[in-house]
């Protein structure tokens, strides 16, 4: 963490050393979850003021011009729409050499996240103001200075005649509240008094006094009552400690998510351009053979119409692509204008072994939020135990003792008179004649309880089924991705054996054909990304996904994670002779 090291420069010191306090509290409760934990890495920068007039306006101005103050340009009927579509769709796209052009793959796109996500920051905030809320709290229970200074006029008339005094007094002292409930205080009190009518020698004296004195209680507001908001303040920061690490693992399935989803519509389109270029040829064949006798003319219809079907699936399919590009840019808290390409990953994600019964217990067991959860009976139940603490009387014990200087000298200074001491003790017993609000707050804190059990009970079945659906996900994923790749590999046999025989084929056969493989290809990249996420989703709805500082999944037991770039599908693999008006999502 490093809060005081960002604000050092330009920032308070004091600001500084709460900042090193909230780096301590971070550690330690993030080391409480397991060595491999770390806390936040947020550098937060000098605060600021800015004096904007506008923040305190009343009326905020609001722009809402008249319709007849809009502009609207039709659109040129002969424009060529094919180029204006290429144009936006191009638009941000960098060359291969651009020292802009920001190359991401999983791991770049994890780590940008971490830095720049607005949702991860945010997480990362929720985490540190609940250490801040904890400091404030802890704060009230420790020992505490405090002066005041108080200057008075006073005066009253007798017979006409007005006597004004001018007294100023200042308190300076400690105080300290317990976690039993009990309050002591420490001070130094100086007054001194100034007669301004009497003569020079008799118009001053001084004073002092040092006072100890404390309040007891004995049953209201004594004990585990006294220090809840503490009590609930430390047990908020393991909760948000837990939170925010089970934030990072799904912050990591969910870019994942994303990620996977942009490699397979870039693969879809790559399978859509090859589709093209069959189609091209079919076409032209079609069209050799009808200026040769052999074949009728409407065949050529046949291949034109799906090859232009194809170009303008193919153009949906690019534009689909650059919004979810768009989207992915925004949840990395990249500006739109950041010229990427995605990196495709070959993530090796082992299969594994899941029996439904142990990934129940294991997730049961393992999940952060479940174990919140159930932590939050608790907490409900020790509310019931302040509520009813707070329908008890009221029963105190106060003391104080006083040792002023002596009476007899008019500058007391230093000289305290020990025959002078005073002391006083006493009990005060407050009899609860009303306590209906509280006995109130009683049964809302018992029915709390009952509400508490219900949504552990709930979240602990909500894991559970997540478990076995997660599980059975993985299965699913990988019987679809076995038949998936058994139908791409129907379909090139089909495909092979039309190239064999020719003659004997028509062209609405061969076009069935390329719309079958497309169909079959773009179902098997699917069925990979699937899979890939099935599986990363299964380690997260178990408890079992961990994940390194970088970002990046931490080996689990045997589980080797291995990503590497795919070279047939980085941009450079993107086949020659695409068709005009698709040019390619990425510079070639």
């Amino acid at each position: 963490m490093g809060l005081a090291a960002a604000t050092g420069a330009g920032c308070s010191g004091s600001l500084a050393s709460i900042d090193r306090r909230i780096d301590r509290v971070l550690d330690d409760r993030s080391a409480d979850l397991g060595a491999f934990v770390r806390p936040p890495e947020r550098s937060l920068a000098a605060p600021k003021t800015f004096p904007v007039p506008r923040q305190a306006e009343k009326q905020p101005p609001t722009l809402n011009p008249a319709p007849d103050e809009l502009a609207f340009v039709p659109a040129d009927p002969t424009r060529d729409v094919a180029a204006r579509l290429d144009a936006f769709l191009l638009e941000d796209v960098a060359a291969p050499d651009d020292p802009n052009l920001l190359r991401i793959d999983l791991v770049t796109a994890l780590q940008i996240g971490q830095d720049t996500a607005r949702e991860f920051l945010t997480a990362q905030e929720d985490y540190i103001l609940a250490a801040i809320r904890l400091l404030i709290e802890q704060r009230g229970f420790e020992t505490l200075p405090f002066n005041s200074t108080t200057a008075r006029i006073e005066g009253g008339g007798t017979d006409g005649r007005f006597d004004t005094a001018l007294s100023v007094v200042n308190e300076l002292g400690l105080t300290r509240r317990f976690q039993n409930g009990s309050e002591v205080a420490a001070s130094w009190l100086v007054e001194a008094t100034e007669d301004l009518r009497e003569g020079i020698s008799d118009r001053y004296t001084n004073s002092s006094r040092l006072a100890v004195s404390g309040r007891f209680p004995l049953l209201r507001g004594a004990g585990l009552a006294a220090s809840e908001s503490l009590i609930q303040a430390s047990r908020d920061v393991v909760y948000a400690a837990r939170a925010f690490e089970r934030f990072r693992r799904t912050f990591l399935v969910d870019i994942a998510t994303d990620y996977f989803g942009l490699v397979e519509d870039r693969a879809a389109i790559m399978n859509s351009m090859r589709q093209i270029e069959a189609l091209r040829a079919i076409e032209e064949e079609t069209a050799a053979k009808i200026e040769a006798g052999l074949l009728r003319d409407f065949q050529r219809a046949i291949a034109s119409s799906d090859r232009l079907a194809a170009e303008a699936a193919l153009a949906g399919a690019r534009d689909a692509y650059r919004l979810s590009e768009d989207r992915f840019k925004v949840r990395l808290g990249l500006p739109l204008t950041t010229p990427i390409v995605i990196m495709p990953t070959t993530i090796e994600l082992p299969y594994p072994d899941i029996d439904l019964a142990e990934a129940t217990r294991t997730a049961i067991e393992l999940r952060l939020d479940l174990q919140t959860d159930r932590d939050l009976v608790l907490d409900a139940r020790r509310g019931v135990s302040v509520a009813r603490n707070d329908v008890l009387p009221d029963l105190d014990i106060d003391a104080r003792i006083d040792l002023p200087t002596d009476p007899d000298v008019d500058v007391g200074n230093l000289s305290y008179d020990f025959g002078e001491l005073s002391y006083s003790a006493g009990i005060t017993l407050n009899l609860p004649l009303d306590r209906r609000i509280e006995r109130l707050n009683l049964r809302s804190a018992v029915i709390g309880v009952e509400q508490a059990i219900r949504a552990y009970e709930l979240s602990r079945d909500d894991v559970a089924v997540e478990a076995r659906a997660a599980a059975r996900d993985v299965e699913l994923a990988r019987f679809q991705l076995t038949l998936a790749e058994q139908q791409v590999e129907i379909n090139r046999r089909r495909q092979r054996g039309q190239e064999l025989d020719p003659e004997n084929v028509t062209t609405q056969e061969r076009v069935d054909t390329q719309n079958e493989l497309l169909d079959s290809e773009n179902a098997r990249d699917a069925a990979v990304a699937d899979l890939r996420i099935a599986i990363l989703e299964y380690l997260l709805a178990t408890g079992v996904l961990r994940v390194s500082t970088e970002g990046e999944m931490e080996p689990i037991g045997d589980l080797i994670i291995g990503p590497e770039i795919d070279p047939s599908l980085t941009p450079a693999g993107v086949p020659d002779g695409v068709p005009a008006g698709s040019p390619p999502i990425d510079p070639p």
